[in-house]
């Protein structure tokens, strides 16, 4: 069975949000209908309505947060008044057979219910963060209400859910223990890089800046994402270890851009460090294919050291070796493509680029390494191919049973009229499963990426 899938997403445009915009291209590719609705871009994604490779998309404007949690508070009220007003219009021209929430915020429950109430329609939660732990690495004096009310939101929003989407391991163990969801109706759709999109070009040494080495860092740059730390490792690597042929590129963009910038002129590294702001996908090909080594600073915290960070999996498709605090999630994604050093360890991490950049050798073997990791258990097409299982289980309404399927009733509380196909843990492709089995900020504590 095929049907029209509502897909929301509230804190990155579409397609711009990479991993909403392969979610959807799949779902289309297996025979769905799919809407989107969120926010406006600032530069791209800026159409009120667009239909993009089939994928209609409603987007509505929305200002990012600041001033602390008021701020979040203002932001997702608007998001959701504004998705609100949009699903009502998508409803009145026809049915909707799934909403698809993406977090954060852990708040779409209530457009969910609203249209179950309407006609029926199915909620399906894809987890992209843990928001109780999001919160407290964002704003560790926020005070216990903060946790406690994101905590309460993530609770009714798992018991409103049908079915739950985690990114890894070991968010799929805090829907299950944290959020009492069954595990047969918890599957794994990792973020994962599309290759065609990652592909290696020839050097630019322009992009060294008369240098002998270049480092690079993608990624957005929030309270939580530690660009802090890179640069005061590059300040040791500096000024303790007179490390000065190599200049360092910071990709993207985020809430602590302007402050970094300013970071990195208080630590005098201005003129070995470059801020581009968001950047096109060629740039960033040709700033990867060129990179002695990369970064990945995210310090360990509830959040941080159960989420996979899409930057990791990124720097293994361009065959990129990459220096990495010790997080359980980015161990369970990058294995031997990365030198981990001692949690939060700033010295230790300054050490280990500058023992990369003196082996050429290891350099090239850690790149190799990622690319053929990425290439069979972390590319796009693994992770396209359990969603599409897992829509196929939500949308089974009546199957026969054969090996490994099994049809059950679903409990009154989630609509007792429908048959959903019930599929044992084992049976979906869960390609990571560690010994850890639970991360992602809330088991081990926990988060996702």
């Amino acid at each position: 069975m095929k049907g029209h899938v509502l897909i929301l997403v509230e804190n990155l445009s579409v397609p711009f949000d990479r991993r909403v915009w392969q979610e959807s291209r799949a779902l289309i590719d297996a025979g769905h209908q799919v809407t989107v609705i969120c926010p406006k871009g600032t530069k791209q994604d800026v159409e009120a309505e667009a239909v993009i490779d089939g994928v209609r998309i409603l987007r509505y404007p929305l200002q990012a947060a600041s001033g602390g949690p008021i701020g979040y508070v203002r932001e997702y009220g608007l998001a959701l008044f504004h998705t609100m007003r949009l699903a009502l219009k998508v409803r009145r021209s026809g049915p909707i057979d799934v909403v698809h929430a993406c977090n954060p915020p852990d708040i779409f429950f209530i457009v969910a219910l609203m249209l179950r109430v309407l006609g029926g329609t199915r909620f399906v939660f894809d987890q992209h963060d843990l928001c109780p732990e999001l919160f407290l690495s964002r704003f560790a004096t926020g005070g216990k209400w903060l946790y406690r009310m994101t905590l309460l939101v993530e609770r009714i929003t798992f018991a409103a859910a049908d079915a739950v989407i985690s990114t890894n391991e070991s968010y799929r163990r805090v829907a299950i223990d944290r959020g009492k969801m069954a595990p047969e109706r918890v599957a794994v759709v990792r973020s994962a890089p599309d290759l065609s999109r990652f592909v290696r070009r020839p050097a630019d040494a322009d992009l060294r800046k008369g240098k002998r080495y270049l480092g690079a860092y993608l990624g957005v740059m929030g309270p939580q994402d530690g660009v802090d730390y890179a640069l005061r490792s590059i300040a040791h690597l500096r000024d303790t270890l007179g490390r000065k042929d190599i200049h360092f590129v910071f990709m993207g963009g985020g809430d602590m851009l302007d402050d970094m910038v300013l970071l990195a002129a208080d630590l005098g590294i201005s003129e070995m460090v470059e801020f581009t702001g968001r950047v096109p996908d060629e740039f960033v090909q040709r700033c990867l294919s060129t990179a002695d080594v990369c970064l990945s600073p995210d310090p360990k915290n509830p959040l941080n050291d159960v989420s996979t960070m899409n930057k990791v999996v990124e720097y293994m498709a361009m065959s990129a070796p990459l220096v990495s605090f010790d997080l359980v999630e980015a161990r369970v994604s990058a294995g031997e493509s990365a030198v981990y050093v001692p949690a939060n360890d700033e010295a230790a991490f300054a050490v280990a680029i500058d023992e990369l950049l003196d082996d050429p050798d290891k350099r090239a073997v850690m790149g190799a390494l990622g690319r053929t990791r990425v290439e069979t258990a972390l590319s796009w097409e693994n992770s396209r191919r359990n969603l599409v299982t897992f829509y196929d289980m939500v949308f089974a309404d009546v199957v026969r049973p054969r090996e490994g399927l099994t049809p059950v009733s679903e409990p009154r509380a989630r609509n007792a009229d429908v048959l959903l196909l019930r599929r044992p843990a084992a049976a979906i492709d869960h390609t990571h499963r560690h010994a850890h089995e639970g991360e992602r900020q809330g088991v081990r504590i926990v988060k996702q990426a």
